[in-house]
Order: structure tokens, then C-alpha cells, then sequence
């Protein structure tokens, strides 16, 4: 990001969600690429990523928003915040589950710098994310794949975009949600995408047993899925959502994570294997000491990646498109969106 131009001028950029999306498809390895080197950026201890902090509503339990805030202090330091909407009640309405802005600060002088639409880049990013997961679980990456996913919502299409980006030939695709005109979308955006033919099966175990790779993408509060032989050894479980899988699978299988202390809360389905057993033994590692260490993977059990999502992937993410709109003049500036920054107009200290 041009920082010095940012602050000379004292322009805050807007970067839109129309533009965001042209971008997009043009971009998708990009995005693969800074999310894998961003785990490894925080593995190493680059980056700030505190506990997202969460707004409910009495009234409505299901509603939430969250801020996400992080920084980076890598070659190109940035810091900034993500505020996520989810309104799981939209989706009644043909209205996506999430909204949410991206603000993004330079990392010397804090100054606002960029604000973006940030409902597609936190997709994008948690698509990059759990495709990057299957990519260091597989013992075969990129393979012939067959592939379900539970739940077919904005994620799940999200994910499949990216693993048709990362070159992933998707043999079999299966699609399972409640909800049967959802189902019907998200086949045909994968009939669209591959010229064949998605399966709906409307049993989750059926979809299940038919898969390589299980992507886990619903609005679920609680666990569902339970039982010794839901999950096959080997097979690599992206548990997105967080909350499907009961705490006795999670305790039996070979577990990854984005950040182990991030996941242990609100309930998802480590924490309340956590919880339940009163210990963290069923942790294995985070993708990033994975990605460093392939021979830890024990695929005699179910390999399940939780990830519930770091800030410092937004901000990577965010960053891109500014780049990229600066790169190419479409973005828009707020010339005098920040007034004159001199504390003194005649100091001289």
C-alpha cells in the first residue's frame, strides 16, 4: 500500500464491494498464497491477533456482530479491523448471513487509510483458508477428489471457487443442506464450474460416506453429527462452522487449527471437547506447524481442521485489493476524509 500517498493527501480509499467482486476471480492464488504465508508469518510470531469481541442481542440470540482487530509487522506492516454482521435469519429472506466492513490503518502513524467491503474478502479468506488446510492434510494434494458439502451457503460456494483456483480436479461433488433450494444453487454454480453433475443427498451420513474431503459450512449452534463411524481414518473433515461435530469425534481424531486458543471458545465443538474430557490432548498442532511438519499427520484417524478465523487474514487479504485498485486508479479517495494532521501549524520542534 502506497502509505506515504495516503498520508500526504489525508485520503481515506473506499474500495467497494462491485469492485471487490470484478477482482476477485483474477485474484484467487494470490489470496492462497498470502493466507499460507500469513499462518506461517503468525506462527512465527508477526502478527497481533487478540480475541474477536462479540455484540449480541438479548432479543435475538442468534444474531451477532464481531470485531475482529490485528496487525502484521511483516515486510509491508499493516493494522486495522474487521466488523462482521451475522444474521443467521437473513438467509429466510434470500439475504446473505454476513455483512461487514474492513478498516485498515497505517501501521506507524495509525491513521485510517483504507476502508473496504468486507463480507466477500472474509469469505475469501476463509475459503483460502480451509483450502490451504486440505492442501497440507492430503496425502495426495490435488488429486481426483471426491468432495461434500454440509451446508450451501455464500462459504461452501466460496470454498469450491477456491479449489477449482488451487487446481484441484473434483471428481465427485455432493451437496447436503435442509434447506433444498439452497442445495439447488450451489449444484448449479458447481455444474457451472465443472460441467458436472452435483449430487443432493439430503442424509448427512450418506453424504458423508461418499467423500475424500467433508466441508462442514452450516449456521448450526449445536453439534449433530455423532457416532464411532461417521469419519473415515484419513479422511480430511474442514469443520468451518465449527459447532457440527459432537466433542467425542473431535477427541478421537487428528485435530489441526488455525490458532488453538482462538478455537477454544464459545462453544465450538474443540472447546466443548475440551470441556468434556478436561484436557487439550486431541490437540495435534496448528496448519502452520503441520505445514512444517507433514510427518505429525496420523491418518489411522480422521483429520479435522477447526478454524475459527484470525483477523490477520482480512487485513492481508483487504490489503490486496487496495493494491490492486490503487495499481489500476479505480479506486475511490475521500480527499479531506482526515483533516489537516499537524498537531501546530507553525511547530517547529
Amino acid at each position: 500500500m502506497k502509505d506515504s500517498q495516503h498520508l500526504s493527501s489525508h485520503a481515506l480509499t473506499i474500495v467497494s464491494g462491485a469492485q471487490i467482486a470484478n477482482l476477485l476471480p483474477s485474484l484467487r492464488r494470490d489470496i492462497l498464497r498470502l493466507v499460507e504465508e500469513t499462518y506461517l508469518q503468525h506462527d512465527a510470531g508477526l502478527t497481533n491477533n487478540p480475541d474477536s469481541y462479540f455484540l449480541r442481542f438479548e432479543e435475538r440470540q442468534s444474531d451477532r456482530i464481531i470485531a475482529l482487530p490485528a496487525a502484521i509487522a511483516n515486510d509491508s506492516p499493516i493494522s486495522g479491523i474487521k466488523w462482521i454482521a451475522s444474521y443467521p435469519g437473513n438467509i429466510e429472506r434470500n439475504l446473505q448471513r454476513a455483512s461487514a466492513v474492513l478498516l485498515l490503518n497505517d501501521y506507524e502513524t495509525g491513521y485510517p487509510v483504507a476502508c473496504l467491503e468486507a463480507s466477500q474478502i472474509s469469505a475469501a479468506r476463509t475459503a483460502a483458508s480451509a483450502v490451504v488446510a486440505a492442501r497440507a492434510l492430503a496425502a495426495d494434494p490435488k488429486k481426483v477428489v471426491k468432495i461434500t458439502f454440509v451446508g450451501a451457503g455464500v462459504i461452501s460456494r466460496a470454498i469450491f471457487d477456491f479449489f477449482l483456483a488451487d487446481d484441484w480436479i473434483l471428481d465427485q461433488v455432493t451437496v447436503c443442506d435442509l434447506d433444498a433450494g439452497s442445495a439447488t444453487e450451489l449444484r448449479h454454480h458447481v455444474k457451472a464450474g465443472t460441467g458436472k453433475q452435483a449430487r443432493f443427498v439430503e442424509d448427512w451420513k450418506s453424504a458423508i460416506s461418499a467423500a475424500d474431503i467433508v466441508v462442514f459450512a452450516t449456521n448450526a449452534g449445536t453439534p449433530y453429527v455423532s457416532g464411532d463411524d461417521v469419519f473415515a481414518p484419513g479422511q480430511i473433515i474442514l469443520n468451518v462452522s465449527l459447532r457440527d461435530i459432537s466433542p467425542d469425534i473431535i477427541w478421537n481424531a487428528f485435530n489441526m487449527f488455525d490458532d488453538v486458543e482462538h478455537c477454544m471458545k464459545a462453544n465450538t465443538s474443540p472447546h466443548l471437547a475440551e470441556q468434556k474430557y478436561g484436557d487439550r490432548s486431541f490437540v495435534h498442532g496448528t496448519l502452520a506447524h503441520i505445514q512444517n511438519n507433514p510427518a505429525l499427520i496420523d491418518r489411522s484417524r480422521p483429520l479435522i481442521f477447526s478454524p475459527f478465523g484470525l483477523g490477520v487474514l482480512d487485513l492481508v487479504v483487504g490489503k490486496l485489493f487496495v493494491d490492486k485498485c490503487l495499481e489500476a486508479g479505480s479506486c475511490t479517495s475521500i480527499e479531506d476524509f482526515i483533516p489537516d494532521t499537524r498537531r501546530w501549524a507553525t511547530f517547529n520542534g
